[in-house]
Parts: structure tokens; sequence; C-alpha cells
């Protein structure tokens, strides 16, 4: 693999370090990175967690993690060997400022010599606790940043305590609240399509697009983890941040450069231009609901209430659709639908951007006309798309037209035989101190304050879920939502 030439060592230490998601994702991700040479020579991995299991039987943990879960085709046992030096552990009480010395001490003349990321992969009750005890022992500086893993709180109030928690030792600028959905390749390439051809901005207006619909569909119910899932919900677990990110990067405008400082000026303008809703708005253009029994793959599955550790009189959301509105120059008029659930029929998340009819068709009336569409996919496959119509070959008479799809996805010869992970990339960025990907203080709170209304109004209004069956598409109602507009979800292949 080639050498990064912009290498720089890093101490990377994961609270949380033998958590699933260390163990999943931020620990292959890592492997990953050293693979392709960006992480450099002095660079360090540390896992901190309560549990103490030695050095050895946490690289025993983390060889097991990447054999599991790390792409096959990306072993190299030299690698491996390479990886497996860097990594150290130690054991840390979150609430026990003692054992952050043992960290310290650990760290050693690194912590002068490199940067150092904090990865706090734990729940968000100790973030304030961790970065407190950091700043006791003396392992804060100006070189070191701090990552912060959803959810951060549970409404606006509770955001601003931990924000305010960890904002007592660290400024904003070195604060990365992450999402991974910001670092697919297919949303930042979403930027180049944007802002890199003169085919696609200028139409990206009220005038142009009639549409935008944005769903993260998942197969899966709730894994295990129901005590976790039904404290948060989708609403919370996904629209507030995931889904609504997307949003403001579709509907950003033109920043000055690529610059952190000016996308998120251009994202948060979006935020704060989302009409808060009233309790009549949130009846009308919400659809709550939750999981009954139904059939996966032609298996039975249970509902949600009836998941281990289920209760029966859980009032917890597993679906949600809704239609926003962007009150702005550019944006007025157009409904942007956001929906995502658990126990659908197919797992992917997508991006639809239909642009309106041909203002007068001079076709013959029996032509069906499809409007255009940009589809954006982001998982499991990441691809774009655009949906147009085309002749369709033959000597018949008149003319007769098809649709037809465009596939902008890189060609093999263009683009890298393997696909970078989102957490390869957005853990680089931390690395290198690029913010752009990451998510301001300003941005959370704003996608809050919406999301509360929703929530408030839920409260107020009594709106309790409605019942859909696993392995359905979500209620009757999702569809009467889109409906009642003189539109149709868009239909995946």
């Amino acid at each position: 693999m080639q050498q990064n030439m912009t290498c720089y060592p890093c101490n990377v230490v994961i609270f949380g370090g033998n958590g699933d998601l260390a163990i999943r994702k931020l620990l292959p991700a890592l492997y990953n990175l050293d693979r392709g040479g960006y992480l450099c020579e002095g660079t360090q991995v540390i896992g901190a967690s309560r549990t103490d299991i030695g050095r050895d039987g946490y690289i025993e943990m983390v060889r097991q993690g990447i054999d599991e879960f790390g792409d096959p085709d990306c072993w190299d046992e030299s690698v491996w060997e390479r990886f497996k030096d860097r990594l150290n552990y130690v054991p840390v009480d979150a609430r026990n400022s003692e054992t952050f010395d043992l960290l310290k001490e650990a760290m050693g003349t690194s912590f002068t010599q490199n940067d150092t990321v904090y990865y706090m992969s734990t729940a968000p009750d100790f973030f304030g606790d961790i970065t407190d005890n950091l700043a006791k022992a003396g392992l804060v500086s100006e070189r070191t940043r701090v990552v912060m893993e959803k959810p951060i709180g549970k409404n606006l109030a509770s955001s601003r305590t931990i924000n305010n928690a960890v904002a007592r030792s660290f400024p904003e600028n070195n604060i990365y609240r992450i999402d991974h959905y910001l670092g697919k390749e297919t949303v930042q390439n979403l930027l180049a399509v944007r802002f890199a051809n003169t085919l696609f901005e200028p139409v990206w207006t009220n005038a142009h697009i009639d549409n935008v619909q944005i769903t993260v569909a998942e197969t899966v119910g709730v894994e295990g983890r129901w005590g976790y899932y039904d404290d948060s919900g989708a609403l919370r677990d996904m629209i507030q941040n995931h889904l609504l990110q997307l949003l403001s990067l579709v509907a950003m405008g033109v920043p000055v450069s690529l610059d952190a400082e000016a996308v998120r000026a251009e994202k948060l303008k979006v935020l704060k231009s989302l009409k808060k809703m009233s309790i009549d708005g949130v009846r009308r253009n919400t659809v709550r609901a939750q999981y009954s029994a139904g059939s996966m793959d032609g298996s039975k599955v249970p509902g949600y209430k009836e998941e281990e550790g289920g209760v029966t009189d859980s009032q917890t959301e597993t679906f949600v659709a809704i239609r926003a509105d962007i009150h702005n120059w550019r944006w007025r008029g157009v409904p942007f639908y956001l929906r995502t659930g658990k126990r659908l029929p197919a797992r992917y998340s997508e991006i639809v951007i239909q642009f309106k009819d041909v203002p007068h068709s001079i076709f013959p009336e029996t032509a069906n006309l499809n409007p255009n569409k940009l589809v954006i996919r982001l998982q499991p496959e990441e691809s774009i798309q655009l949906y147009m119509m085309n002749k369709l070959p033959g000597l018949g008479e008149g003319m007769e037209v098809t649709p037809v799809t465009l596939n902008l996805t890189l060609p093999d010869r263009i683009a890298d035989s393997r696909v970078p992970e989102a957490y390869e990339r957005l853990i680089l960025d931390v690395i290198r101190g690029n913010s752009t990907l990451f998510v301001h203080r300003d941005e959370v709170e704003a996608a809050w304050l919406w999301s509360d209304a929703i929530l408030d109004g839920w409260s107020k209004a009594t709106v309790d879920p409605q019942l859909y069956p696993a392995g359905s598409w979500g209620p009757q109602s999702a569809f009467e939502l889109v409906a009642r507009d003189g539109r149709s979800w868009h239909e995946t292949n």
C-alpha cells in the first residue's frame, strides 16, 4: 500500500474499547487505515474500559473482531503484526478519576509528542465524567480532540446538559460529533454531483424539484437491545440525527468553500428553516407506528412488545414517516418526506430527488412520461442513478418512449476496488483535524428544537403508535401521507 505522505503520529484512545461498536466497527476501521498506510510510526491505539482484561486479552479480542466483522479480502498478517504492536489496554472507570492516572502512564511521553483522539464509545451519561477526569489528570491540551457518538441527549434540554459538560474541558473546535452516514462515499459524492457540475445546481430549486424522499429501512428488530431502544424510539434514534443530516446536505445552499465552517453554516441555515410543527401539524404530517408479529423471509417473527425484554404497554414507535417543509426561497412548497422503520421488507437507505413533470408533453396521450429522478443509494450498496425517458428503438409509427437509468456511480476503472467504510473516513478525518463531516453543536440543537415539537405534539395530542405487521412497509397511513399530496413513495428495486 502507498504510504500517506502527510501522516502524523497520534494516540487513539477508545473509551468503551471492548464494547460492541469498538469491536465491530472502530478497531476494524483502524486496522484498515494501518493497512492503507494512514497510521504512522508512533501511533498507538488504546482501549479503555472498566473490565480488566489485560493487553493480551484485548489483543485477542480485537483479532477476533477483525476476523468476524472485517473484510476478509483485507487481511494481511504483516499488517496485523504491525497493528498488534500499536494496541494497548487500560482499565479505566469513567467515574473514578484515579484510574485515569493509569491512562496517563500508558501514554507516557507520547501525550506531549503526539496529537491525541479520545473516542467516547460509551453511553452519553458518561461523556461529562470522562472529559472532566481527562482534564483533572492533565490529559487535555490544544492537541487533544474528543469524538462523541450519538445519541446526544433525548431532547434539547438533555443534549445541552451533555454538551455543556464536555465543553467544560474541550473547546467546540476540538469536539467531533460523529454521524457515520456522513462518512459514506455516496453522501460525500452528493456534494461533488451538485457543486462540480453545472447540470444540477441551476435546477436544484423549487422551480424544478417536485419532492424529496429520504428512506432508511431496516429489516432487523431491536436485536436484544429492547431496553435501550424503548428509551429512544425511531424519531430520536434515526430522524433527529441521521435523516436530518441527510436532509441538510441535500437542501443546503452553495457554501463558499468546502471548509468545515462554510459547510456547517449552510447546513445550519436549512435546519433553522425547518417549519416547526403545531399539534395540528403533527397530527396531519407525521405517522407513528410500532411493528406487530409478522413474517420476515418466510419466518415468523414476534412483535415489538413480544421481543426479549419487552413490556406490553410500551408506546415507543419503531416506524416514523414525516412530511417536513423548509421555509426558504429555494425550497418553499417542496415537501421532504422522511421515512424510517424496523422490520421492513428490505434493508436500504436512499435519497430520491424527484423533478417536476415536463410542462407540456408533445408525445401521444398514451405515452406514460415518468418524472426524472436522481436516486442516491447509501446502503447496502452505494450508487447514484438518474432516471430519464428515452426513445424506444423500433420502426413503428410515432415515437414511443421508455424509462431508462443512467448510472452515475464511478466505474471500476476509476473507483478503488474497495470502498472505504464510513468509520475509516471519519476516524481519519479526526486524526487529521478535519471537522467538515462532523456535526456542530448548533446543528444538534436546531435538530432537537424541530424534533421536540413532534415529540411534544405526540404527547399532547395522545398520538399512540399504530400497528404494522413485521415484513410490511408500515401502516397504510404512511402511504396516505404522501397520497394526500398526489404523490407516492419511490419504489426501490
